[in-house]
């Protein structure tokens, strides 16, 4: 049953997914490795781990799932080229974005923060997309003044339904896979993946299955919203800089706080020695990708004994080099 309340009905995200799957920008279903346990002694035997590897997916995030449903029916003035797309990124959602408009031949412009990886400005920009870097805090008053003064359209990095829909296609593959899970961990940035997968499995009939969101200590937006009770804004700094957006959205935080049952924290150190866990067994992770898992294996999960848990690994881009650095 849905309410005015929903940001995503589950005919939303069912139709995200037919339009994601018929799209040409080569969306993967990715892998769902079940029963992982073995590969984790310090976890307690009971559990039932198995990991669902957005780190697979085309662009290497699952970033790309959002951005196929988002840009699926472009305004007229864009694909003429009369006006041009903007957004805002540390990394993946630009990769995608860029990714998108490369394929359509379209132009764009992704303000990115500081801090973002070398590796991954160069990477937007030599998919044809303008990039400029400002600090954090100016990311929204510089999106605005491209908006009102140079007339661009803004595509929101998390804070959007379209995104949101496409996202939930993740949880509708892990049902697919025979899995009805009993706890889902999911890392949370802005909110817009952990959005998506909880609004689909609860929307789906799975109204005892807990969904966690997983955030770093030193970006804690969402953690931070859930005690005030409305979206705040506030200083971030940690190493999963695709984790550190400086606000929670408005419509994730909706969502959020409707299907998630808690939103836990890890530190970078714990982020990164899940990095390199994942590395041992031969799986690739960025930092960013590493939350949801850093925090099972860390025992931040309560009432996980026995129990069925799924960990979203949601991002593989990360250099050799850069993962060298984390890990030393």
């Amino acid at each position: 049953m849905t309410s005015d309340d929903d940001v995503v009905t589950l005919e939303d995200i069912e139709k995200a997914r037919e339009v994601i799957m018929k799209s040409p920008l080569n969306v993967r279903k990715t892998p769902l490795l079940k029963n992982m346990t073995s590969y984790f002694p310090e976890l307690d035997p009971s559990i039932n781990l198995h990991l669902k590897l957005e780190s697979l997916q085309t662009t290497g995030s699952f970033k790309i799932r959002g951005v196929a449903n988002q840009m699926a029916n472009l305004p007229q003035e864009v694909k003429s080229g009369k006006r041009k797309l903007i957004t805002m990124s540390a990394g993946n959602y630009g990769k995608a974005f860029a990714y998108t408009l490369d394929k359509l031949n379209l132009s764009g412009l992704c303000l990115m923060p500081l801090t973002a990886p070398s590796s991954r400005v160069a990477l937007i920009k030599s998919l044809g997309v303008s990039v400029e870097q400002c600090p954090t805090s100016e990311l929204t008053s510089e999106v605005n003044r491209y908006v009102q003064k140079e007339n661009f359209i803004f595509y929101h990095s998390f804070d959007d339904a379209r995104l949101i829909a496409g996202y939930g296609s993740v949880a509708m593959e892990i049902l697919e896979d025979d899995v009805r899970p009993d706890v889902v961990v999911v890392c949370c940035g802005g909110g817009g993946l952990v959005s998506g997968i909880a609004a689909a499995i609860k929307l789906s009939g799975l109204r005892d299955c807990r969904v966690y969101a997983v955030e770093p200590e030193g970006s804690r937006t969402m953690y931070e919203s859930f005690r005030k009770g409305e979206p705040v804004t506030m200083a971030v700094n940690s190493v999963a800089t695709g984790l550190s957006p400086p606000y929670a959205g408005k419509l994730t935080y909706q969502c959020c706080r409707r299907y998630v049952e808690d939103v836990i924290l890890v530190s970078d150190n714990e982020i990164l020695k899940c990095m390199s866990r994942l590395f041992d067994i031969g799986l690739v992770a960025e930092p960013s990708g590493c939350a949801a898992l850093a925090a099972i294996l860390n025992n931040k999960i309560p009432d996980v004994a026995g129990k069925r848990v799924v960990a979203v690994v949601t991002g593989s881009n990360v250099t050799l080099s850069e993962m060298s650095s984390y890990i030393q």
